[in-house]
């Protein structure tokens, strides 16, 4: 519609680690909760990406063995299935990646109880990434404590099917920067650590490169935000380019705090758009936001965080 405008956030609830996917004519995220919401997965469905109406819990922790709560959620479309990726855990601790699967995209999802990372102590944000081969790839989180910047880093590892890997991860992210710092002096491990975090993987393949977009820092903080690194293949070797700060999209004080946990969409005119959580100046709440993401030479520019009106993505 010309002239149409949208203003963020685009949707007035929680909803924490915003994942959307187009499938079946229509969008769907899937979120984190909050509240009585705090131990489920969450969806909302939409024909414009900035529109949304709330489908409910689309997985509920108490159909997880040993779980309270669970987080970040993605869903690949299969053969005659969806397949939804998330983790399990008891509140902050012990999370294990997970999968689940459904015949709809909203659900309802069935645990497939099987641990894709057992070799892990903490695995988180599971992101399934598709080829332009068909080959699969897993690319998550986990603590890693060898590094110069003990913490929470990413790897990638082969999917041999939708609920196994390869079982060997490869280094993506890694801690490198002060703005990734989540926590100065934090007990972990029978140790303390000056804890540094990177997570929340999401991969696309542009400009003949595969760009990983990943958030860094504290989530509660106003250093948290998103960068990128790019690899001439899924599996590496990944490089970026130094930086203060979170590259992609960062705090605007007084306007938006902590911008992160992102992951792209393409609408109908073939433009890309970032999904993102932000909490409001209040910190209230992190809700979903989108704004357009371009790519530059140098890799991913978003016109963003903006809470303006811009205007809505193209969709048929």
């Amino acid at each position: 519609m010309t002239g149409a405008t949208y203003t963020n956030p685009v949707w007035p609830g929680y909803f924490a680690d915003p994942f959307v996917l187009a499938a079946e004519g229509r969008y769907w995220a899937f979120g984190t909760g909050q509240g009585e919401r705090a131990q489920s997965l969450v969806g909302l469905v939409s024909d414009d990406l900035v529109t949304w109406r709330d489908v409910g819990t689309v997985l509920r922790a108490e159909a997880v063995d040993g779980a309270t709560n669970l987080w970040a959620p993605e869903v690949a479309p299969t053969e005659g299935e969806y397949v939804l990726y998330y983790s399990a855990g008891v509140g902050d601790k012990n999370h294990r990646l997970r999968a689940a699967s459904a015949s709809r995209p909203e659900g309802p999802y069935r645990d497939l109880a099987t641990d894709l990372a057992p070799g892990e102590p903490f695995a988180i944000d599971p992101h399934p990434f598709r080829d332009v081969d068909g080959s699969w790839y897993l690319f998550y989180a986990v603590d890693r404590l060898e590094s110069d910047r003990p913490g929470t880093a990413i790897v990638a590892d082969r999917m041999l099917a939708p609920d196994r890997l390869a079982g060997d991860p490869r280094p993506v992210i890694v801690p490198s920067a002060d703005w990734q710092l989540f926590l100065a002096r934090r007990p972990m491990y029978d140790a303390v650590y000056d804890w540094h975090t990177c997570e929340g993987p999401f991969v696309v393949h542009r400009q003949g490169r595969y760009w990983c977009l990943y958030s860094g820092g504290n989530w509660q903080e106003p250093s948290y935000g998103v960068s990128a690194a790019s690899a001439p293949t899924p599996l590496g070797p990944w490089t970026e380019a130094p930086a203060d700060g979170p590259q992609v999209v960062r705090t605007v004080p007084g306007s938006v705090h902590g911008p992160g946990h992102a992951s792209v969409v393409t609408d109908a005119a073939g433009d890309d758009w970032l999904v993102y959580h932000a909490w409001d100046p209040a910190r209230t709440a992190r809700r979903m936001c989108i704004d357009r993401l371009v790519w530059s030479p140098d890799g991913p520019v978003c016109d963003g965080p903006t809470t303006a009106p811009r205007p809505v993505p193209t969709t048929r």
